[in-house]
């Protein structure tokens, strides 16, 4: 994934990816935290080879992606990645799209299917339903949930920014190998993707995300009627595919009805055994092949 191309988008210059024939289905790939667009390294070539236009960001905050301002929040927060991605097919202009993601990805590509479903022609998302409901971010979960959480509550103090900052690789290598026990990655991958972590904006932006989701500080006003909007908690009227990994150190695979009702269209979800967090990466083809249902207009088969 060498060549690169960069775009104006709302405000950011986003860098991203695109292979593929310039008229085919377009298809948006969305990473998450700490990762990077390396995450779609075996899964963006089958897409292509079967006639996609395939799209792969970099986030704000991450790779070459620059704010266009510096007086511009440094906002982590869900509206903004929504906002972003829907900005970047403005840009692009392309009227709708296969979105795909998982983790910060997943939650942009979950916004604009559920916020502007005009413009999703299908869904495909690690962890399901991936908005955050921030009025309830306060109540407990269980104490083996909590625990999987620690870095966020980390990044509320100042001593976690202070030690992300002070070694960012140290850091997301250590999520790397909780979030996916089972993945044995190697130097040359990791390093890859650490150079993304790299950006000047990366530091705020992962913290303003891990502490305006619990509520802790306020969102960019800029964002403010996305923010109400996803209160609501809207339901996903799009096809979609939803995925859990048994192994996932962030989230533990949740069945299919626990979300059932955030979802109004066909929806499949599948649990997938031995996948952590990063489930582009380490079952490529199984990415790839439910991004391709969706293409081919399969309707996911309800469970």
């Amino acid at each position: 994934m060498q060549a690169l191309h960069s775009t104006h988008a709302g405000v950011l210059a986003v860098a991203y990816h695109e292979c593929g024939p310039a008229d085919g289905t377009p298809v948006f790939l969305m990473h998450g935290f700490p990762y990077d667009i390396h995450a779609y390294a075996q899964v963006a070539p089958p897409l292509a080879a079967a006639g996609c236009r395939v799209i792969v960001p970099y986030l704000r905050g991450f790779g070459p992606t620059r704010f266009l301002r510096a007086d511009t929040p440094r906002s982590g927060e869900q509206a903004a990645l929504g906002a972003d991605l829907l900005a970047l097919m403005d840009a692009l202009q392309v009227p709708r799209a296969v979105l795909a993601g998982y983790d910060w990805g997943g939650r942009a590509a979950c916004v604009v299917a559920a916020l502007w479903p005009g413009r999703c022609a299908g869904l495909v998302s690690y962890n399901s339903y991936n908005i955050q409901d921030i009025a309830r971010a306060l109540e407990p979960d269980t104490p083996g949930n909590e625990h999987r959480l620690w870095y966020q509550y980390y990044f509320h103090s100042e001593r976690g920014r202070a030690g992300l900052a002070k070694d960012r690789r140290a850091f997301t290598r250590l999520l790397w190998q909780l979030w996916s026990p089972l993945w044995r990655f190697d130097d040359a991958s990791f390093e890859r993707s650490a150079a993304a972590f790299d950006n000047p904006d990366f530091v705020e932006v992962v913290i303003h995300s891990y502490r305006h989701r619990f509520g802790l500080v306020p969102g960019d006003p800029a964002y403010a009627h996305i923010e109400g909007r996803l209160a609501a908690q809207p339901p996903i009227g799009v096809p979609a595919i939803t995925f859990d990994g048994t192994d996932d150190g962030v989230r533990p695979p949740a069945p299919a009805q626990a979300a059932a009702h955030r979802f109004t269209a066909p929806r499949s979800h599948r649990i997938v055994p031995g996948v952590g967090h990063n489930m582009p990466q380490e079952v490529p083809h199984m990415f790839a092949d439910a991004v391709l249902e969706l293409v081919r207009g399969e309707p996911p088969r309800a469970d």
